[in-house]
């Protein structure tokens, strides 16, 4: 059976969501609704550390890897992740070859890295813990998020380090570290993402994006893109809820 570590350097088109809901049931829904991945996302909710083995047991109950959004570059944080049972990171605000290597440090034990071992969740609470190291370099998943002018200045000595798998754009942040924020800035943001994915490219670097849309989904797909996340459990619940308070109102005539 593919991992999805194996499926991301093959360049299969693979969809993901982002959760955001600190609630271990809304994860295993998320998990359960038929993404080919997840990703828990601690950088932009109030998910904290303590929070994380059960959301991971919770995408497990459903079969579905998930990885973890940091939220930072942090070694404290990528141990937690990745001891409680994540399937790999994404790490945000990479902008220098430097900020990768260490990001791809953190995920490798030595002698590849620096990564610690411990007894955590992903090891059977140290039971398994050969076969966790053994099999760690091999399965975990590290993707890299593009998101700052400098990141993009520096794109093409970020791609070419070692033990990234897949570079992933945030357009918004990007667009607004460009001051290409809004539909003016369309033109700045699109050559800007053109950029990366030639570069990756070039690197053999898996590339992915954020996609709001199904429409913009199908438009990174056409750009090369493989690695993408369409919207948040956060944002399907608002979109739902305000579909079925528009069709309630329209029931009783309003």
């Amino acid at each position: 059976m593919k991992t999805l570590r194996s499926r991301i350097l093959a360049k299969d088109i693979l969809v993901g969501t982002f959760c955001a809901i600190a609630h271990p049931p809304v994860a295993e829904m998320v998990a359960g609704a038929g993404f080919d991945f997840i990703v828990i996302d601690a950088e932009h909710s109030q998910i904290g550390r303590g929070d994380l083995e059960n959301l991971f047991r919770a995408a497990d109950v459903a079969r579905t890897p998930a990885l973890l959004r940091v939220p930072d570059n942090d070694r404290i944080w990528i141990s937690s992740a990745l001891d409680s049972g994540a399937t790999g990171v994404l790490v945000p605000r990479i902008s220098t070859a430097d900020d990768a290597r260490a990001a791809v440090a953190m995920t490798r034990y030595p002698p590849q890295g620096e990564r610690g071992v411990g007894p955590g969740r992903a090891s059977a609470y140290g039971a398994k813990i050969e076969e966790t190291v053994a099999a760690a370099h091999a399965n975990t998943v590290l993707a890299v998020q593009l998101e700052t002018a400098q990141g993009l200045d520096n794109i093409d000595a970020i791609a070419a380090v070692e033990g990234i798998d897949a570079v992933y754009i945030g357009p918004g942040d990007l667009a607004v570290s460009l001051g290409a924020f809004g539909p003016e800035g369309r033109p700045v943001l699109e050559r800007a993402i053109a950029k990366v994915v030639d570069c990756c490219k070039r690197h053999g670097r898996a590339v992915g994006i954020f996609a709001m849309t199904p429409e913009n989904l199908s438009q990174s797909i056409g750009q090369g893109m493989t690695f993408l996340t369409l919207g948040a459990d956060s944002i399907f619940l608002g979109q739902g809820l305000k579909n079925a308070a528009d069709a309630a109102r329209k029931a009783r005539g309003d």
